[in-house]
């Protein structure tokens, strides 16, 4: 085993891999920009290493940096987290070539993946079922044109490079294609420095459905379940829940096979997961994220594992325990990501100080959280402050436990999304299970704007709601006072504490 491990990341994700190195007698190395010089990661590894700069590019970005301080602190490994240089070929081949442990999947495995083209060249190769489309990339507008007679609308235009969302443009019509390839190549360029685009047909009413999967050194593989992954907000996952509850125990085990021979097709190893879209009894490929998710929490809370330890222990050579294939889920587990951003404005970042903190507690919670009072929010990096996860034994329960942990969550300082959440969760149809990725579009709670998106106007709408209860409660308080007041007039006065008589 490592005797001491380099985390190249910030935030919630470092602590989480501080937290299990710890458990496990690793000595952990943290990294910090001068943004994050009083982080909490800082504070908690047992040595922190400074990186210098602001911004990502200058810090966490910068691979000569970060080998640098695994070198100087006399670390063994690399765990990356998520984000950054996590999917990094370049960057993991360079850190074995320092003489370095990865704690990832190997270079040949993320460069697979990383390409979307090359990535269902892969699946189609592996026999593994894809959506409908193109394996080459589409030149210009005119031969989209063309080929989306051949696939049929609506098709989806996909930065080939692409991931969080950028580079995505849903296409219905001819008449449409012009303006949306030359907008999703220009993000696409602008966030990938790749501007190619790939087409696949556009599936109506799809469901978001990953499958964990664990490989080791040693050729084993297995699928730990899935995770439902729908209520999505221009392609950024909100709510996240393990199992899901349009996944039969039959479909579980066709698609966690699917997915291990996805894994295996491309010689994977460590943690991994691997996306599907499920739409009307069928599932198709999406991609495969070559990392740890940052929803990995519900699956480890649902079958009791620490995803974490396994990645760990896998790139320090151990097989797979050979039950963990034949594991099955227990109960429900939901996570909300709470990130800094204002749902009354359109979701635009939100920045400032957090002032006040409180956080929700009590059976079955868990908050993934790098916050603490003082700390700073700005705009260099990603706006999720946290991961609100809650177990219970079903699914009806564990909607209620995540309402009320929301409601007890308290971030001052900046704005959440924490209140899109709630209005997700208190809707019947979701409730009953009855959802898709289109969901947050069409959820009919208010008449928005033109162009607005109708979270925002949902939000306003519960802002307008829990203003009224503020002044329904004042009121109340002002009658409690009076009645208070009434009763001490007719009652004997004691010595207040602290006073003569009183008492201490």
């Amino acid at each position: 085993m490592f005797r001491r491990i380099l985390i190249a990341n910030r935030g919630e994700i470092a602590l989480r891999v501080i937290r299990t190195a710890r458990e496990m007698g690793i000595d952990t190395v943290a990294v910090y920009s001068e943004f994050d010089r009083k982080a909490l990661h800082v504070r908690m590894a047992h040595r922190a290493v400074a990186l210098g700069g602001n911004t990502p590019r200058e810090s966490y970005l910068d691979m000569d940096k970060v080998i640098a301080a695994a070198k100087s602190s006399g670390s063994e490994a690399i765990h990356p987290g998520y984000g950054f240089l996590s999917e990094n070929a370049v960057f993991a081949e360079r850190v074995m070539q320092a003489g370095l442990k990865w704690i990832g999947p190997p270079p040949a495995a993320i460069r697979a993946m990383g390409d979307k083209i090359t990535s269902r060249r892969h699946m189609r190769t592996a026999k593994v079922p894809v959506v409908p489309g193109l394996v080459d990339p589409v030149d210009d507008a005119k031969a989209a044109r063309e080929a989306a007679r051949e696939i049929g609308y609506p098709i989806a235009l996909k930065a080939a490079a692409g991931g969080g969302g950028k580079g995505i443009r849903v296409v219905h019509a001819e008449k449409e294609m012009e303006g949306a390839f030359r907008t999703a190549s220009g993000e696409a360029l602008s966030s990938f420095g790749d501007g190619r685009l790939y087409m696949e047909r556009y599936l109506d009413s799809p469901r978001h459905i990953e499958i964990q999967v664990l490989f080791d050194e040693h050729g084993n593989g297995v699928s730990l379940g899935e995770r439902e992954c729908s209520i999505q907000r221009r392609h950024q996952k909100l709510i996240e829940e393990c199992p899901s509850v349009a996944i039969t125990p039959q479909v579980r085990a066709r698609m966690g096979e699917i997915a291990v021979q996805a894994g295996r097709a491309i010689g994977y190893q460590n943690a991994g997961t691997v996306e599907f879209l499920w739409s009307q009894g069928e599932f198709f490929f999406l991609e495969m994220n070559t990392r740890l998710q940052v929803e990995h929490p519900v699956t480890e809370m649902v079958y009791g594992l620490d995803l974490v330890r396994e990645q760990i222990e896998i790139a320090a050579g151990k097989r797979l325990d050979a039950g963990m294939g034949k594991l099955q889920p227990r109960g429900w587990a939901i996570e909300v990501r709470i990130n800094a951003e204002d749902p009354f404005n359109g979701f635009v970042p939100s920045t400032g100080t957090i002032r006040n903190l409180r956080a929700p507690g009590g059976p079955g919670v868990r908050l993934d959280a790098a916050l603490y009072r003082g700390m700073e929010v700005g705009l260099n990096y990603d706006p999720m402050l946290a991961k609100l996860i809650v177990w219970a034994e079903n699914r009806p329960m564990a909607i209620q436990r995540m309402i009320r942990a929301l409601q007890e969550l308290n971030v001052g300082g900046v704005r959440t999304s924490a209140p899109a959440a709630l209005i997700v969760l208190e809707d019947q149809r979701f409730q009953r299970g009855e959802f898709d990725t289109h969901f947050l579009v069409g959820l009919d709670l208010s008449q928005p704007r033109e162009g607005e998106d109708v979270i925002v106007a949902a939000a306003a709408g519960l802002f307008r709601h829990l203003a009224a209860r503020r002044r329904a409660l004042s009121s109340d308080n002002l009658a409690r006072k009076a009645w208070s007041d009434r009763a001490r007039s007719r009652t004997t006065s004691y010595p207040t504490p602290g006073s003569r008589g009183g008492t201490r």
